[in-house]
């Protein structure tokens, strides 16, 4: 049998009474490679941690369980029973058997699929989570995937992240044929936009280790709250088409695509939900778009103008509730190739992708004078931070007409110009 290893701070209660409460736990070595840990908590009894060497300079650490998975506690206010309240040399036991029976590593692969379970179930929007799932198949598993969600370090989250940055972006490829990227641009633009999607996809990693560590498949979280997001990687311009270019925008289009577009334009609605949209959505009689689901995974009503009301009455007369809203199959990533038809055939230069017409809504609606929070609502933002981020700069400001009423007026400066000289 194994030596006991002595400690004065933890083999006793009374000893353990002295620590500090504190969320990193109080190790000791009892064998190389393997450390015993106490957590002192706030109120209750305190826990065993375990802490094990898994090579290449990182460790595992988790709680020490019973048989039936239940945490196991120190003998701080009971005596220990050997069962889940266990003295310092029980827990030494444990942690030391811990080495022959070892639960199978929950991987980087295994908290990905326990998030995509999750999000399906809490009823997300489908094209956002694949989305996800593309990223995740792409960028994560083949760095990633088979490491141990305890052995991950802030270090190395880090180099994995900057490789994104460097990463030359992908281009459509056929089934069977080699991946092909685009030509890796080196201007400021260019080099923001790729930070800004390693900052899409590193939301998808760590909202899944967030929420392995909320279900206690870790112990601790501090390796990825200290990977921080590229900042000033959203300040490229938005986008958006005035009135005569979303004009000819439409006419460009063809017959399938067009209703897509008059909607996108007459809603602010995304791609996502205009194609989840049925004809019971649609609701003639106050004139609204019901959106079931929605990104965030909350659904809204959007309030249409007359104008768009007729659009979706033309749309939908005579048609069954359950019909898709538009009669083509429109699925991921379907829109880009007629989208970039239309606009060469239009001659918009710049050029618009489709989710600028979500944009182009809002910006002629603020532009309009609507009140930023009624803009919010429709576009489905829970308050007016994005909107004011994004198009405050185009409202009629109540900044400049304050300070146009209320600022100092020094009389006409420029008839002393003369005497100045």
């Amino acid at each position: 049998m194994p030596r006991q290893v002595r400690d004065s701070n933890l083999e006793t209660r009374t000893a353990r009474s002295r620590l500090r409460t504190r969320h990193k736990p109080y190790f000791r070595l009892i064998e190389p490679g393997l450390h015993l840990g106490y957590r002192k908590l706030a109120s209750g009894p305190g826990t065993w941690i375990v802490r094990r060497y898994v090579g290449d300079g990182a460790y595992t650490v988790s709680n020490l369980r019973t048989a039936d998975g239940e945490l196991v506690i120190a003998d701080d206010y009971a005596e220990a029973d050997g069962e889940r309240v266990f003295s310092f040399a029980q827990a030494q036991q444990r942690a030391r058997g811990g080495r022959q029976v070892r639960a199978r590593a929950y991987t980087v692969a295994d908290a990905m699929a326990d998030y995509f379970r999750f999000l399906e179930g809490d009823g997300r929007s489908r094209h956002s989570i694949y989305d996800a799932r593309c990223r995740d198949e792409i960028f994560i598993q083949p760095e990633l995937g088979k490491m141990n969600i305890a052995a991950l370090t802030t270090d190395r989250l880090r180099r994995w992240r900057d490789k994104l940055v460097t990463t030359a972006p992908r281009l459509r490829t056929g089934k069977g044929e080699t991946q092909k990227y685009r030509d890796l641009s080196d201007n400021d633009d260019a080099r923001r936009a790729r930070r800004a999607s390693a900052n899409r996809t590193w939301t998808v990693l760590r909202a899944a280790l967030n929420h392995a560590f909320n279900d206690g498949k870790c112990d601790s979280d501090i390796s990825w709250r200290k990977v921080k997001p590229f900042r000033k990687v959203d300040g490229t311009r938005l986008r958006y088409l005035s009135v005569a270019e979303a004009r000819r925008l439409v006419s460009a289009c063809n017959v399938e695509f067009r209703p897509l577009v008059q909607a996108a334009l007459q809603t602010g609605a995304r791609y996502g939900e205009l194609c989840q949209l049925t004809v019971a959505d649609f609701n003639t009689d106050v004139g609204t778009l019901a959106i079931r689901q929605s990104k965030s995974g909350k659904g809204r009503h959007i309030v249409l103008t007359d104008e768009g009301r007729a659009l979706f009455q033309q749309i939908t007369a005579g048609r069954l509730g359950d019909e898709p809203m538009f009669r083509k199959h429109w699925g991921k990533s379907h829109q880009l190739r007629p989208m970039k038809e239309a606009v060469k055939r239009a001659k918009i230069k710049p050029t618009v992708s489709f989710h600028g017409l979500r944009h182009t809504w809002a910006s002629l609606s603020v532009m309009a004078g609507m009140p930023l929070m009624v803009v919010a609502r429709n576009l489905g933002h829970a308050d007016t931070r994005m909107v004011e981020r994004h198009y405050g700069h185009l409202a009629p400001s109540y900044v400049a007409d304050a300070v146009r009423m209320s600022a100092p007026r020094f009389g006409k400066i420029a008839s002393n110009v003369t005497a100045l000289r």
